[in-house]
């Protein structure tokens, strides 16, 4: 049979992403990759989230319960960036917890850079890499104990609850002023 050659040519297109100016994350996983990209295109004005004049003392508990409910749903990205500033700033202000991270990325690094050229092998037993990161795992509880991580991931949780929660009740959602309440009364026809 003869061998027929064809050529083959085209172009191909790559879609363009769309990307605001700022901190860029790669991430591998495509849907965490979106979550952030859909909580990011989100995030409401920080002037408005932060505008003062709409800051008031709730008159009633039915009032504190639909300013959380609608504060939420409306700045739900604002409030994760606040957790987001609250855990960079205990990350910063922890020198060990630091020290604890970078040795935990590390050996982590070192074991994907290491299983890429060869595998570990003790004593005629080859582990595996899920087994590698396992063993790194739990040498670093005692490291981050004693960096006081648990401290930390608490005070986080604490701190984020408590100026979220601060926001979400004195905070009055825009467009929704009770200057002019609607009351209801009862009518009566022909009697």
């Amino acid at each position: 049979m003869a061998e027929v050659e064809e050529e083959i040519s085209g172009d191909i297109v790559v879609p363009e992403t769309e990307e605001k100016p700022g901190m860029s994350i790669t991430l591998s996983n495509a849907g965490a990759r979106e979550w952030i990209q859909k909580k990011r295109a989100s995030v409401r004005p920080w002037t408005e989230f932060l505008k003062t004049s709409q800051f008031s003392k709730p008159k009633s508990v039915k009032e504190v319960t639909s300013r959380v409910v609608s504060n939420i749903e409306t700045y739900q990205s604002n409030y994760l960036f606040v957790f987001v500033g609250l855990l960079v700033y205990c990350l910063l202000t922890s020198p060990l917890l630091i020290v604890a991270l970078v040795v935990l990325f590390g050996a982590c690094y070192w074991i994907r850079v290491r299983n890429d050229s060869k595998k570990l092998a003790l004593f005629g037993y080859e582990f595996t890499v899920f087994q590698q990161y396992g063993v790194v795992g739990l040498l670093s509880f005692p490291l981050f104990y004693i960096a006081g991580a648990t401290s930390a991931v608490f005070w986080v949780i604490g701190a984020s609850f408590f100026f979220i929660m601060l926001h979400a009740v004195m905070f009055e959602p825009l467009g929704e002023r009770d200057d002019d309440e609607i009351t209801m009364e009862e009518v009566s026809f022909g009697q």
